[in-house]
C-alpha cells in the first residue's frame, strides 16, 4: 500500500492544478476585483454626488433599477447552467433538503439573533438591522460562490427554490417573532417589522423569478435546437462570465449608493462587521461539518454550506429601507452586509476547496476537475 500513497497525492495536486489553469483572469483574481470594485464604488459616491440620485432615480419596488439589472444579469448563467430534468434526484436526497431547511430557517436567524443582541446591546438600529439579514436567506449570490466552489448547481438551484419558498411564507413571521416576541420573552427591548407578504414576495418574483424562468427557457430551448453538446460546450461559456460583470457592476453601485454613510461612520462599520464575520464563519464552518457527518459528497457538502452561510441582502437592504428609510441605522447595516459578506464568501470559496483537497478522496475531486 505505501507506493501507491505519493501516486494517489500527486494525481490529486495535478488534478487542482489543472482546474485552477482553467480558470480566467477574472476568477483567478476574484478578490482583487472585488475589493477594486468595492472602492470603485465609494469614490464614486464621494466624487460625483449626483450619482446616487440618478441611481435612484428609477426603481423596481424599494430597489433601484439598475441595480436590479444588475443582479439579474448576475444570476441568469448559474441558473442557465442547470440541468432542470435533474433535480428530481436533488429533491430526493432527503438529508440534503431537510438539513438545509434546518440550517437556513431555524439555525441561522437564531445565530444572527443572539450575535446582534452580543456584540450591539447598546445600538438597537444597527442590532434590528443585523436580525433582518439574518432573517434573509440567500437566493442569489451563493449561485455564484457555489459555482466557484465547484458546488452541485443543480442542488443550489433546487436549495434556492425552496429558500424562495420559505422566504415568501416565513419572513414576516419570523421577523415578528425575532423582533418582538422573542425579545418580550426574555425580557429585552422589542422593535417591530412592518413588511408585507406582497413586497416580500415581489423580491422573490424579480430576483429570483426572472432569471430562473430566462435559464430554463435558455436550457430547453437551446438544448431543443442545437443539441446539449453545443449548448453547454459553446453557449455556456460564452454566457458564463456575464455573471462575475453583474456582480462586480453591483458591487459597484451599492457602494456607490452608501459609501458616504460607510466613509462617514467608520467605527460603527467595524462595530456591525464584527457578528457578521462570526455569523459568516460559524454557518459555514458548522454546515460543512454537518454535511460531512450525514454523508454528503464535496459537491453537495459544498452546496450545502454556501446555501446555509449566504444572506439575501438585496431583499434585507430593500426591506431595511422600505420601513425604515435609507439613511436608518437598520439600511447602514443591510448596507455592511454586502461589504462584508461579498469578500468573506469569496474567501470561503478557497476555503471549501482546501477543505475538498484535505477531507475528500480522488474520487470527489474527480467529479468536480472541470468545473471552476
Amino acid at each position: 500500500m505505501e507506493p501507491s500513497q505519493p501516486s494517489v497525492q500527486a494525481t490529486v495536486d495535478a488534478r487542482d492544478a489543472a482546474v485552477m489553469e482553467k480558470l480566467s483572469l477574472l476568477d483567478r483574481f476574484l478578490p482583487v476585483w472585488i475589493g477594486a470594485a468595492m472602492l470603485a464604488g465609494i469614490l464614486l459616491g464621494r466624487l460625483i454626488p449626483g450619482v446616487g440620485d440618478a441611481l435612484e432615480a428609477f426603481k423596481i419596488d424599494t430597489v433601484s433599477l439598475p441595480i436590479a439589472v444588475g443582479l439579474l444579469v448576475m444570476m441568469y448563467p448559474p441558473l442557465a447552467k442547470v440541468r432542470y430534468g435533474q433535480l428530481g434526484e436533488v429533491v430526493a436526497d432527503r438529508r440534503l433538503v431537510v438539513t438545509s431547511l434546518v440550517l437556513n430557517w431555524v439555525v441561522g436567524p437564531a445565530l444572527m439573533f443572539a450575535l446582534a443582541w452580543t456584540f450591539l446591546p447598546d445600538l438597537p438600529e444597527y442590532r434590528t438591522g443585523l436580525i433582518i439579514v439574518g432573517l434573509a436567506r440567500c437566493i442569489a449570490m451563493v449561485l455564484i460562490w457555489n459555482d466557484l466552489a465547484c458546488g452541485d448547481r443543480d442542488a443550489a438551484a433546487v436549495l434556492v427554490a425552496i429558500n424562495s419558498v420559505f422566504q415568501i411564507v416565513a419572513y414576516s413571521l419570523l421577523g415578528y417573532f425575532y423582533l418582538s416576541v422573542l425579545p418580550g420573552w426574555l425580557g429585552l427591548e422589542q422593535q417591530t417589522l412592518d413588511v408585507s407578504l406582497w413586497q416580500i414576495t415581489q423580491a422573490v418574483l424579480v430576483f429570483l423569478g426572472i432569471p430562473l424562468l430566462a435559464g430554463y427557457l435558455s436550457r430547453t430551448l437551446g438544448e431543443k435546437r442545437k443539441g446539449r453538446e453545443w449548448y453547454e460546450g459553446t453557449f455556456l461559456p460564452r454566457i458564463g462570465p456575464w455573471a462575475l460583470y453583474g456582480l462586480l457592476a453591483t458591487v459597484v453601485m451599492l457602494f456607490a449608493l452608501q459609501g458616504e454613510q460607510i466613509t462617514n461612520r467608520p467605527l460603527d462599520v467595524g462595530r456591525i462587521a464584527v457578528p457578521l464575520l462570526v455569523y459568516f464563519a460559524l454557518m459555514f464552518g458548522v454546515s460543512f461539518v454537518i454535511g460531512k457527518r450525514i454523508g454528503l459528497g464535496y459537491e453537495r457538502n459544498a452546496t450545502l454550506s454556501f446555501t446555509a452561510a449566504g444572506n439575501n441582502f438585496e431583499l434585507a437592504i430593500a426591506v431595511a429601507i422600505g420601513v425604515f428609510g435609507a439613511t436608518s441605522g437598520q439600511a447602514l447595516a443591510g448596507v455592511v452586509g454586502p461589504l462584508i459578506e461579498v469578500p468573506v464568501l469569496v474567501g470561503l470559496v478557497y476555503v471549501a476547496l482546501w477543505a475538498r483537497r484535505r477531507f475528500y478522496g480522488p474520487d470527489d475531486q474527480a467529479r468536480t476537475e472541470g468545473t471552476p
